[in-house]
């Protein structure tokens, strides 16, 4: 986030974007990722991202296309340049000029209930099983994970806090008991290793003062995806799915789960519908109920 724009720009323009974010309580990672392509904005004005004009966006957004840039990167460019002409240097007019382009979502990669069951049973060490056990018995995303605090287990409401949430949005999630056991042995393991300091982060990195990283928590799930046999591409975000959509599975009201997920539309928790196999295994067929009256007609006419 050190940064400057690639260009010379209005002084202070800069701070003043990265002000705006962190009033909203955006996290370090947006900030960047938002910094950066503001910056290549710039690079391609050749001047001060504030001195654009519509036309300068329509080139743009033409080149990125023109360029292959995939739908999803087009659009973290209209959210980034969004804000920055709407909140940063109030130019309404040019936030307009931005199209989102739309593109067919992909279907999550879900595993079963046996699968998940394999890759945790398919961890090296205790810590790696419970951290990946809050990932699918909570729902939470990884960073969440990597983000818990001890104190952020709550035995006697049986939650779990989710302070640093997408979006800086604050949560609870569910903690089960048999979850919580796991957490516990965990946590008698961590003090015993003296990894596990008091108030600290659940689960700590090498070094105790800092989390474990989410990339490291993304070669825990591989390993244990290949120790398990799973010839699925996963990653710490297919037990976040699996989550869900064996809730959905479980005849848990989609709203409900809408809250557990912390997904602030609900067209992002429908998705889940679509992987629910289960589900859609149970509903009985309309041809199934009226099979016996077409039966019956089939011998009349006969």
């Amino acid at each position: 986030m050190n940064q400057p724009f690639s260009v010379p720009a209005r002084p202070g323009l800069r701070q003043r974007m990265i002000e705006d974010m962190n009033v909203r309580g955006f996290s370090a990672k947006t900030q960047h990722d938002y910094l950066r392509i503001v910056s290549r904005f710039a690079a391609f004005l050749g001047r001060s991202p504030d001195s654009a004009t519509a036309e300068d966006v329509r080139r743009f957004q033409v080149e990125q296309r023109e360029a292959g840039m995939p739908a999803p990167a087009m659009n973290s460019h209209v959210a980034a340049l969004r804000f920055f002409f709407t909140t940063t240097v109030d130019r309404l007019d040019l936030s307009h000029k931005l199209i989102h382009v739309s593109y067919p979502r992909k279907l999550p990669t879900v595993l079963s209930p046996d699968e998940v069951a394999r890759l945790l049973g398919a961890t090296t060490c205790i810590k790696h099983r419970a951290a990946l056990s809050v990932a699918y018995g909570a729902g939470l995303r990884v960073a969440e994970v990597a983000a818990l605090k001890v104190g952020d287990i709550d035995s006697e409401r049986m939650l779990i806090r989710v302070e640093r949430g997408k979006g800086g949005r604050y949560r609870n999630a569910m903690l089960s008991l048999d979850l919580l056991t796991l957490l516990r042995a965990w946590w008698k393991e961590g003090r015993r290793q003296g990894t596990m300091l008091p108030g600290g982060w659940l689960f700590p990195g090498q070094n105790p003062v800092r989390p474990i990283s989410t990339r490291q928590l993304g070669r825990v799930v591989e390993e244990a995806a290949r120790a398990a046999g799973i010839a699925k591409r996963v990653s710490p975000h297919t037990l976040r799915h699996s989550f869900a959509t064996h809730l959905l599975e479980d005849g848990v009201d989609i709203r409900v789960i809408q809250v557990l997920l912390g997904h602030a539309k609900l067209d992002n928790t429908a998705l889940y519908t679509k992987v629910a196999t289960r589900t859609v295994r149970t509903v009985t067929s309309p041809l199934d109920k009226i099979a016996g009256l077409i039966g019956d007609k089939a011998q009349v006419d006969s």
